[in-house]
């Protein structure tokens, strides 16, 4: 089938463009632009394709075959504002950088009862670089987590009420890390630098379960659960600079073991008018699970980064109007509960909590649909006055310091089609 060939094409498109930013933990919930235009409030309504990444089990409204595919640019800045030694401040911008976040959806109603769906998108991510001599370049000068998930997935309609899915998590993750690492020989001096980088990539799997309500015409709730994810991932560290070239460093192969989060999602939607409704919701996501980031090497060198991150809430409030029959106006508001443990921060992931504010806008035509969706988001500072994270107050520069003046601006465009 001609819609089949379409699809796949943009699936292999998406897995090939795995997507990274800048979020509060590294968790992504950028995955339409109808979904980022209503702040995630797609768990409750669950009304269009692209609820197999929000609440599969909203699928059941959808008949026939739809499609979805679509693009996100998401672009981050901020300072690390760093005290050094003798008083001094040094202060470091991460260079200008866009991520792309692909995203692809089907579904395909094989009966009354019963619905087939397929999404590729991206649940984690981030990407963060700075000027490789800068201060804190001993700990990180930088990073870049792709991850990107395949999940097919089976809904079923109970009755006229209630449905219910199951879908099954295949997630690639790549890594790439890297820093400087000083001369053992007197004072630490970017001439005299060497580098380090590692590379590693893996595989996980885990579920995703839903269950809708359409209560009535009015009322809706959703509820949506993420598994863990535990990913072995397996690469190799290289080396370059002067402690290589006196054979006191060599290239070796790396592995190490990441436990990503599960989540729990609530949405409650309120559609008192054929062209108007609202939905407030709730993200729970166990960060906890997340207590370290270990990297060994096989020249018996190892990466030890503690984490111990807290679980995070993310709460969040939308409304969608159609002034007309084929366009549509969003809104949308979340905030997010900090996670970061700051007595194990680092330049990985300077966030501390954010706040977004999303705007959108969605049209119509016979079968086709265009959505456009814009979020600016604020992340509040982490400190680093009482890290223990390797290369920051432990660098005979850095005696504290935090970062300031994160952003983060989201663009996306999504496609859709029913056939």
């Amino acid at each position: 089938m001609k819609v089949l060939r379409v699809a796949g094409l943009w699936m292999a498109l998406v897995l090939g463009v795995a997507s990274s930013a800048m979020a509060e933990g590294f968790a992504l919930t950028e995955w339409s632009a109808r979904g980022l235009g209503l702040a995630s409030g797609m768990v409750g309504r669950a009304d269009d394709v692209s609820a197999i990444a929000y609440n599969a089990a909203g699928i059941t409204q959808l008949p026939g075959v739809q499609v979805m595919g679509g693009m996100g640019l998401i672009a981050p800045m901020g300072t690390l504002s760093l005290d050094t030694v003798g008083g001094g401040k040094a202060e470091t911008t991460t260079k200008p950088a866009v991520w792309a976040a692909p995203h692809a959806y089907a579904s395909w109603q094989l009966n009354d009862s019963l619905w087939l769906g397929l999404g590729v998108f991206s649940r984690f991510g981030l990407g963060n670089s700075y000027d490789q001599n800068w201060t804190g370049r001993y700990n990180l000068y930088s990073v870049n987590l792709q991850t990107v998930s395949a999940v097919p997935t089976l809904a079923w309609k109970i009755n006229d009420i209630l449905s219910v899915s199951a879908g099954l998590e295949i997630m690639n993750v790549n890594l790439t890390t890297e820093q400087k690492i000083p001369s053992p020989f007197g004072v630490p001096n970017p001439a005299t630098d060497s580098d380090i980088e590692v590379q590693a990539s893996g595989w996980g799997v885990g579920g995703h379960f839903g269950l809708h309500a359409r209560l009535n015409d009015e009322w809706s709730i959703g509820l949506a659960y993420k598994t863990q994810v535990t990913v072995n991932a397996y690469g190799e560290a290289k080396h370059d600079g002067a402690l290589k070239d006196a054979g006191m460093l060599r290239d070796c192969d790396a592995h190490g073991t990441v436990q990503l989060p599960d989540s729990l999602a609530l949405g409650v939607a309120y559609k008192p008018l054929d062209n108007l409704s609202f939905e407030v919701g709730a993200v729970w996501t166990r960060w906890s699970t997340y207590n370290s980031l270990n990297i060994y090497m096989d020249n018996g060198n190892q990466s030890i980064s503690h984490k111990n991150w807290n679980d995070g809430w993310n709460f969040n409030a939308s409304v969608e109007y159609k002034p007309l029959d084929w366009w549509s106006l969003r809104a949308g508001f979340w905030y997010e509960t900090p996670v970061i443990n700051e007595d194990h921060s680092d330049f990985m992931v300077p966030s501390n909590g954010r706040t977004a504010l999303t705007l959108g806008t969605g049209v119509e035509w016979n079968d086709f649909t265009i959505d456009f969706a814009y979020c600016h988001m604020w992340i509040n500072p982490t400190s680093y006055d009482s890290t223990d994270g390797h290369g920051i107050l432990d660098s005979n520069y850095i005696t504290g310091g935090n970062s300031k003046d994160t952003v983060a601006n989201i663009y996306m465009l999504s496609f859709g089609y029913k056939f």
